[in-house]
């Protein structure tokens, strides 16, 4: 259960699944922990356009499991927000996904490891 009193600077409602049915909101406290810190390094807000997503709402979009681990978020950042937030990474994120084209721009973050998700540790969409 996420102590959502740990991160001032977001809230429950920022991860709940968008399927519309299940509620959830299961981030793992050690992935959240990495986010606030970075959230407070910035001193700027970020929105989170994705947390936690359950296993059924990733097979109907077609998405990974990724978000489904409670270990990743997508941060809707662009411009010079998007350039300071990956320069302050600093190795605490295994995978850093960029989108920084058309209206929907966001960096996906998420500190899981190669046999959660194989995958390349940087990749864009």
């Amino acid at each position: 259960m996420t102590d959502w009193a740990a991160y001032p600077n977001f809230s429950r409602s920022e991860f709940e699944c968008r399927c519309g049915r299940c509620g959830l909101a299961s981030m793992d406290d050690q992935f959240m922990f990495k986010l606030q810190n970075l959230r407070t390094r910035l001193g700027f807000p970020f929105p989170i356009t994705s947390g936690y997503r359950c296993p059924n709402y990733n097979t109907s979009r077609g998405f990974t499991q990724t978000h489904a681990s409670g270990k990743a978020a997508d941060i809707g950042v662009r411009g010079d927000r998007a350039w300071a937030l990956l320069n302050e990474l600093d190795g605490q994120f295994s995978g850093i996904g960029i989108n920084q084209k058309g209206d929907k721009r966001f960096i996906h973050l998420d500190t899981l490891t190669p046999e959660e998700a194989p995958r390349p540790t940087i990749w864009s969409y």
